[in-house]
């Protein structure tokens, strides 16, 4: 039997829902609360050591990109289609078989002697994580049925996936100065081992179902659909990434955006025709993965761009070194802690719409107010109070989303559910940073200088905060309420 409660929206007359954990609950949580972080920290851990990394292996300055592409593709591309596969074949055997992968790719890019060796251990590890995640997160919300239990349990995943971002960008600038580039990837053997060696005993799981009823034979998988899928999100991933180092308007930039669009146009298509499909057209339509899964990638989209802002205006225009900049985004990692630690809670009594709906309206006007930073050392209070308050409402909707998006949806059907979720996030990260860097571009008008670049900055928060807004209003008109009983 899987480790789950009793609670759940159902509840039989006169009788309460659980509200506390089990000691078995409360180990599966740690265990794959752990895992996440360690992924989470892997998104960020080599950001602020690239160039050094370029320069110990031979990479030139126009290739240096590929270091950070190469891992967002795959996790991007194939994250869906390993949420279906956890259904189908089982969620505990595609989170081992993610997390020994993550520990083996891991050693082989910290061992990498060639550009080529590394680039191969990256994409290794952006498989892994499209692996880990949606399977980590499908054994979470089956391990706590819908209600207070989830809601708190996907808060606290988000507070730590948060966390992981920032002490990632934290680690990876320590790791680099006091050691060597290579500890950023073999810090993540030993964990990987730990999760491995507790995992079989910690976490189990139903026989696999398959399309909703237990499966009778083998399990089905939609291969054309699986094609269409992730080569549509491995074009679209790969075509937002160009846009963000050579511009919106290059023949390889619109190819690639074209093709990923038809590829998941095609998509649609053929889920409508499928006898057992990848995602069912009936799952697509429904409100509370539409609106739930814009009001993530809206809350990811943002967020994530606003770090990469304000990273130039501390560097560029603060004149901050890597390590410090690093360490301003502590608060803001505190801040997504908190709301993390808070939005399960509100989650339950609030709602999930009310949540999104607040949450956005906090992280717009916290953000609004980083369009005030002028070029001396003292505003970075105001940088400082604005991300944490900001940090605080962006986990609000995340944890609303995620509540949001498995909702309403059977145990069998949670890899799909979270697959989806975590692939609004991983395209959501992807999108930001080359939408919000063309703005600040475009501001700028080809001039240099720090005075050009807080122009830039400031004018693409100012979209950021609006678009935030917008999130909030559609959530607001179109996401139906539902609580956390």
């Amino acid at each position: 039997m899987s480790a789950t409660t009793t609670e759940s929206p159902a509840t039989a007359p006169g009788t309460l829902p659980q509200l506390r954990m089990t000691g078995r609950q409360k180990l599966v949580l740690t265990l794959l609360l752990g895992a996440q972080f360690m992924i989470a920290v892997d998104f960020s851990i080599l950001n602020v050591a690239l160039p050094v990394v370029g320069e110990g292996l031979g990479f030139s300055l126009g290739h240096l990109q590929w270091i950070a592409t190469s891992f967002a593709l795959a996790a991007a591309g194939f994250t869906l289609l390993f949420g279906r596969i956890a259904d189908l074949f089982g969620r505990k055997r595609l989170f081992l078989g993610g997390m020994a992968l993550l520990g083996a790719s891991s050693a082989l890019g910290g061992f990498a002697t060639s550009p080529e060796v590394l680039l191969i251990a990256r994409v290794l590890q952006g498989l892994a994580t499209a692996a880990v995640t949606p399977a980590a997160l499908s054994l979470l919300t089956t391990a706590f049925k819908e209600g207070p239990l989830r809601a708190r349990a996907l808060g606290l995943n988000g507070a730590l996936m948060s966390a992981g971002f920032t002490a990632g960008a934290i680690l990876g600038g320590l790791l680099t100065e006091l050691l060597s580039w290579r500890w950023a990837f073999f810090v993540n053997v030993p964990v990987a081992l730990l999760v491995l060696v507790l995992a079989p005993s910690v976490i189990t799981e139903p026989l696999p179902r398959a399309g909703g009823t237990p499966a009778a034979g083998r399990p089905r998988l939609d291969v054309p659909g699986a094609i269409a899928v992730t080569g549509g999100l491995l074009a679209l991933v790969y075509g937002l990434t160009q846009a963000g180092e050579t511009g919106w308007t290059r023949p390889a930039t619109l190819l690639a955006l074209g093709a990923g669009l038809a590829l998941l146009v095609g998509f649609w298509f053929v889920e409508k025709r499928a006898a057992a499909p990848l995602v069912p057209v009936s799952v697509l339509k429904r409100r509370s993965v539409i609106w739930g899964n814009t009001a993530g990638l809206i809350a990811f989209v943002t967020e994530t761009s606003l770090v990469f802002l304000l990273t130039l205006y501390l560097q560029e225009v603060l004149g901050y070194s890597a390590l410090s900049t690093g360490l301003a985004f502590g608060v803001l990692g505190v801040g997504t802690v908190i709301g993390g630690t808070l939005g399960g809670r509100f989650v339950g009594r609030h709602g999930n719409r009310r949540t999104i709906v607040v949450g956005g309206i906090v992280q717009a006007v916290a953000t609004a107010a980083l369009v005030a930073l002028g070029a001396s050392g003292g505003w970075i209070w105001l940088l400082l109070a604005a991300t944490f308050v900001g940090g605080v409402g962006n986990m609000l909707v995340i944890v609303g989303f995620m509540v949001t998006a498995t909702s309403g949806l059977p145990d069998e059907e949670q890899g799909l559910a979270t697959g989806l979720a975590t692939m609004t996030q991983q395209v959501g990260i992807t999108l930001g940073i080359p939408v919000m860097s063309a703005l600040a571009t475009a501001r700028m008008g080809g001039a240099s200088g720090s005075a050009a670049v807080l122009d830039g900055v400031t004018f693409a928060i100012l979209v950021n905060s609006l678009l935030v807004l917008a999130g909030s209003v559609l959530a607001a008109l179109f996401l139906r309420e539902r609580r956390a009983r």
